[in-house]
């Protein structure tokens, strides 16, 4: 597995577009959001979108090595979407990544990004739903330590069933 060298940040409303297109590439339809219901979740105002960038080099490849900003421009290469109710109740909306940066631990390093700031927040747990033929999900929740806790039918708008996943923020595995 590879490594790329990126920051997470906080959402300012510029990156909007460019968010809302890299769900449209992560997704499916009837599983992908549209523009309204992604700005929505992410005016919750529980919520919270941490977005990962890069620096890329001249012919657009993600660098592993930072380069000088005057030749560098910065690019998003995933975010997620996360709230935490008054009542301390977590729920990660969506976690994208690029194609182009699967594999390079920016998903691992957003949701560890989120997982903090629940915690933070005094949440206990946080909980996600993801779609049952979505394999590459399941085995990267897993591996961060997350257990199936229901199945819903036809919970996507294209008839796809979902498994709703939680993880104990304060366990003995909060590190993974």
């Amino acid at each position: 597995m590879g490594c790329v060298n990126f920051t997470i940040r906080e959402y300012r409303p510029q990156d909007f577009d460019t968010l809302w297109r890299i769900d449209q590439e992560c997704f499916p339809p009837g599983i992908s959001y549209s523009r309204l219901e992604l700005a929505v979740y992410m005016r919750r105002a529980a919520s919270f979108t941490l977005i990962a960038e890069s620096v890329v080099n001249a012919s657009n490849r993600l660098a592993t090595e930072a380069l000088p900003d005057a030749v560098s421009p910065i690019e998003i290469l995933g975010f997620i979407v996360a709230t935490c109710n008054r009542k301390r109740m977590s729920h990660i909306i969506t976690i994208d990544v690029r194609q182009d940066a699967r594999r390079l631990r920016v998903g691992s390093g957003l949701l560890k990004a989120a997982e903090k700031r629940l915690r933070t927040a005094r949440s206990s747990w946080v909980e996600l739903e993801t779609a049952v033929d979505n394999l590459a999900a399941l085995a990267f929740y897993k591996r961060h330590g997350y257990d199936l806790v229901k199945t819903i039918p036809r919970y996507y708008s294209n008839g796809v069933d979902a498994l709703v996943l939680r993880k104990d923020l304060f366990s003995t595995s909060e590190g993974s």
